[in-house]
């Protein structure tokens, strides 16, 4: 699935995200709104994770909803 296509079903996606990445906040995943770089940055300042990590977890979730 590309980004615009997230982007597009956020609305869906978004419930798949956060039973995910619980620990981030509703208002994360409304901000985010689909937006891969965003939702990385804040999984690095919510999990302390590497850029690179924050990125991949992103990655394989969007692969994961093919």
């Amino acid at each position: 699935m590309n980004k615009d296509i997230i982007a597009g079903k956020w609305t869906q996606i978004k419930g798949q995200a956060q039973a995910k990445w619980g620990d981030l906040t509703d208002d994360v995943f409304d901000v985010a709104e689909g937006n891969s770089e965003y939702l990385a940055g804040k999984l690095q300042e919510q999990y302390g994770w590497e850029r690179e990590r924050a990125e991949r977890e992103v990655s394989d979730f969007e692969k994961s909803l093919h």
